[in-house]
C-alpha cells in the first residue's frame, strides 16, 4: 500500500502553538495516540475562539464533531514544541472538514496530520445553515 508523503508548514494557512507535557508520553517514552486527538482539539477549538466564534457556555454555537481521524508518521513527546496547521478541506452548507498538522520544534514536516468534520446544528438538534461569521471565519483556512 503506498502512503501519501507527510504535509509540510507550506500547506496550511493558519497555526496554533500547543506545548506538550510531561504527561503526554506513554510507557513507551512517546506521545500516547489519544493525546494527538486531544491536541487538534484544543487547537482547532482555541482557533475558533480567536475568531470570535463561541463555542461554550449560553449562545454558543452547536457545533458537532461526526467524524474525526488522524495519520502518524513521526513519534512526538515531551518537551518537544508543537504548532498545529489548520486548513479547509471542505466547506458545505451546514458543515465542514477541517485538516489540521502536527509540527515538531522547527520541523517543517508534519509528524502527524488529521481532521475534524463538524457540523452546525440548530435548537432542535438538526442541522442548519451555518451562521456568516463561521462561513467567513473557515473561508480564511482555504477554498474548501
Amino acid at each position: 500500500m503506498s502512503r501519501q508523503p507527510p504535509g509540510t508548514r507550506a500547506d496550511y494557512r493558519a497555526f496554533i502553538s500547543m506545548p506538550t507535557r510531561w504527561r503526554d508520553n506513554d510507557a513507551y517514552g512517546h506521545m500516547n495516540n489519544a493525546v494527538y486527538i486531544e491536541l487538534f482539539d484544543t487547537a482547532l477549538g482555541s482557533w475558533q475562539i480567536a475568531q470570535g466564534i463561541k463555542i461554550h457556555g449560553e449562545g454558543a454555537m452547536q457545533l458537532v464533531v461526526v467524524e474525526s481521524g488522524c495519520r502518524y508518521h513521526a513519534e512526538a513527546g515531551y518537551p518537544d514544541a508543537l504548532q498545529i496547521g489548520l486548513r479547509l478541506a471542505h466547506l458545505g452548507r451546514s458543515s465542514f472538514k477541517v485538516e489540521l498538522a502536527m509540527f515538531r520544534n522547527d520541523e517543517d514536516t508534519a509528524c502527524a496530520e488529521g481532521f475534524f468534520s463538524q457540523v452546525h446544528m440548530g435548537t432542535e438538534g438538526r442541522p442548519e445553515p451555518m451562521p456568516d461569521l463561521l462561513r467567513e471565519a473557515l473561508t480564511t483556512l482555504g477554498d474548501g
